[in-house]
């Protein structure tokens, strides 16, 4: 059994996110055929999937929702973080197998990753971490690039047991990337209300913050919703995201800068 992933050891890191779904039924099949996640309950019309019994992603069925306006705040990608490099490789190969459309493939330096988009306009992020001990931090950032991945040696890492039976055992959700209106204002709500650092920015517009020495938990950009006031909440896309806090004794729910729902709940993943 592979082991948790280090995002998920961390003092705060991401539990689950909810996302507002015009149609959650098909979405739901988008994300257990695509992704790998499996149904584990059904409440009216909320559903809620996750890997082995590990809740990770809530769909909220909103018939009137309007579609997600991808210019204004709201979720840039939820990443699915796989417990070791050949998942990655066995999802690649089942990707393949499916011919998905995929949006790109990156080496990080610190991570492999893929990326594409849901039926709803939604961005997945599916990755594997290089070894924490291996990250390279220059001035309290960490070095990280986005550079070709190098498909053929994921591929490989999966040699011997290529077959994707699914999200393994300790997927985590291990980051959440937003879209908001000044990165510099994320910063600043984060540090305050989570104590997170600042682990890298890519300019001016994009800062990635963690807790406990990861690359990155929250990810937040104004690459196409620079400005970006309060978000609409008639919209599909982005309902909460919700993190897990050694730090807290209760449960609590905060807003960000553009009324973003953040829930807190206390403790680690088991």
């Amino acid at each position: 059994m592979s082991e948790l992933p280090f995002a998920a050891t961390t003092p705060v890191s991401v539990a689950r996110v909810g996302l507002t779904a015009r149609d959650a039924t098909s979405l739901a099949g988008y994300y257990r055929d695509v992704v790998g996640l499996q149904e584990l309950m059904r409440d009216g019309e909320t559903i809620t999937l996750g890997a082995a019994g590990r809740p990770l992603l809530v769909l909220e069925q909103d018939a009137a929702a309007k579609p997600d306006d991808p210019r204004a705040a709201g979720l840039f990608h939820t990443a699915f973080l796989l417990p070791a490099r050949a998942d990655l490789g066995r999802w690649i190969g089942h990707a393949m197998e499916k011919k998905l459309p995929i949006d790109g493939a990156s080496d990080h330096i610190v991570s492999e990753a893929l990326y594409l988009t849901d039926p709803e306009g939604n961005g997945i992020e599916i990755y594997a971490d290089r070894p924490h001990e291996e990250w390279r931090w220059t001035d309290g950032n960490v070095v990280m690039a986005t550079e070709r991945l190098d498909v053929r040696s994921v591929l490989d890492a999966a040699k011997g047991d290529s077959r994707w039976r699914g999200a393994p055992e300790n997927t985590t959700v291990g980051h959440v990337h937003l879209r908001v209106g000044r990165p510099a204002d994320a910063e600043r709500w984060w540090a305050r209300n989570f104590g997170f650092d600042t682990a890298a920015w890519y300019g001016d517009a994009a800062v990635f913050l963690s807790s406990g020495g990861y690359h990155h938990h929250i990810g937040a950009n104004a690459w196409r919703s620079l400005g970006a006031g309060r978000r609409d909440e008639t919209r599909a896309g982005l309902s909460w995201v919700e993190m897990r806090s050694s730090l807290v004794e209760g449960e609590s729910e905060l807003e960000d800068p553009w009324g973003t729902k953040i829930r807190v709940v206390p403790g680690r993943p088991a």
